[in-house]
């Protein structure tokens, strides 16, 4: 029931959430920033976002850093390893880097051995 639960809850906040491009068609590059950073991926080249439209680098930026900072949480880290989720290097040269890639890499390495 509970497993149950929480793919339902999934759904609904999967069809609620906007793609990246039609965060992009609507101009919320905040949000297009924000979605990169807290999923863990390398920020978007100026080429790749200006394909997207007319694009506020300014506001993506400022998207993506806060997006970042949430996605390095330590203390979250294990549960993306344990995800299956590949870290891309994004969180080097903060201040919890080091924690964040052992505990990623604890919750990696356990993904592996529970498949």
């Amino acid at each position: 029931m509970r497993k149950l639960l929480s793919v339902m809850l999934l759904a609904v906040l999967a069809g609620c959430a906007n793609s990246i491009d039609e965060l992009a068609k609507a101009g919320d590059w905040y949000q297009v920033g924000y979605q990169d950073g807290v999923s863990g991926n390398h920020s978007r080249s100026m080429r790749e976002l200006s394909s997207m439209g007319n694009v506020n680098t300014a506001d993506y930026d400022q998207g993506y850093l806060e997006g970042v900072n949430e996605y390095c949480n330590p203390n979250a880290a294990y549960q993306i390893g344990l995800s299956g989720q590949y870290y891309e290097g994004v969180c080097e040269g903060t201040e919890d880097a080091q924690r964040f890639r052992m505990e990623w890499q604890r919750g990696w390495n356990e993904s592996r051995i529970s498949y």
